[in-house]
């Protein structure tokens, strides 16, 4: 087979660097595009008050979103609690010991398919499962669907980080005696600590900001999150998708914007920490 000339190649290369460029700048431009649109449209209700104040009715004075920023701490901090542990555990599972088997198989494919299923058929089968039985919404229901958001994808991340510590270690590990379990754990898991909570902050930065589960699961109230077992809490998705699409109200339209660009911030914050452990780790 005859090679292509040279101009050939470096004209297929040029183009490919171009467009490689073009779609850097396309998704830059875009997130660009929205930062600018919720920075214009929230920045101008940002205030001390709009920050400390909870959510009130159309027409009432001193109207924040406090409440449903603490909502969705306290939802975030639940779900994570419930989480994270057996998450763990099953990565930890899937990397060191059961590896090949059957059942560690079945577990990554469930494990795949539960990352690919959409979160509002996970709020539906939580309000299945405990708020049609208790005849309440409750934080507690949307703090499981979270959770149940959470596991898969910190589950498969620890696996990968897992699997990424060189084998040396185990076996240098292994032949100074220590155990299986202790190896794991404090050789293994030790030295992938900065990918661990990386796959902890992604999924926690993922769930802040679902508002489909929640609307089947915790709904919402203008009130502190009080009975968190057996009453609507609060939560800023919720609220951002209330009043921004379901209220006729400019001065709604415009706490829905300021809400966004509070949750904008968290979640930004959250991504910048996420990539300066990554960088870390790499290093």
């Amino acid at each position: 087979m005859t090679p292509r000339p040279v101009i050939y190649r470096k004209a297929a290369n040029q183009l490919l660097n171009l467009l490689a460029v073009a779609s850097i700048c396309i998704a830059l431009g875009g997130m660009g595009w929205i930062l600018y649109t919720v920075i214009c449209n929230g920045a101008p209700v940002i205030n001390w008050e709009f920050i400390t104040s909870p959510s009130k009715p159309h027409g009432e004075p001193g109207a924040g979103v406090a409440n449903a920023l603490l909502g969705t701490l306290i939802m975030t901090i639940g779900a994570t609690v419930m989480a994270v542990p057996p998450a763990l555990a099953g990565g930890i599972y899937l990397a060191e010991f059961g590896k090949n088997s059957k059942f560690a198989d079945m577990l990554r494919f469930c494990a795949n398919v539960m990352m690919g299923v959409p979160s509002i058929l996970i709020g539906l089968f939580v309000y299945a499962l405990i708020v049609i039985p208790s005849g309440n919404f409750s934080g507690m229901a949307g703090t499981i669907a979270l959770a149940i958001i959470m596991f898969p994808v910190i589950m498969r991340i620890t696996e990968d980080v897992l699997l990424m510590v060189p084998d040396t270690l185990r076996e240098s590990a292994l032949a100074l005696g220590m155990s299986r379990m202790r190896t794991t754990l404090d050789i293994v898991a030790r030295s992938a600590r900065n990918g661990l909570a990386t796959g902890i902050l992604l999924s926690l930065a993922r769930v802040s900001g679902e508002t489909a589960p929640l609307l089947f699961t915790a709904l919402f109230a203008d009130t502190w999150p009080g009975s968190f077992f057996s009453e609507p809490t609060a939560s800023a998705p919720v609220l951002i998708t209330e009043y921004t699409t379901n209220s006729p109200f400019e001065s709604m339209h415009a706490m829905g914007w300021g809400a966004a660009l509070v949750m904008a911030g968290f979640i930004l914050i959250i991504n910048i920490v996420t990539r300066c452990l990554f960088h870390e780790n790499q290093h």
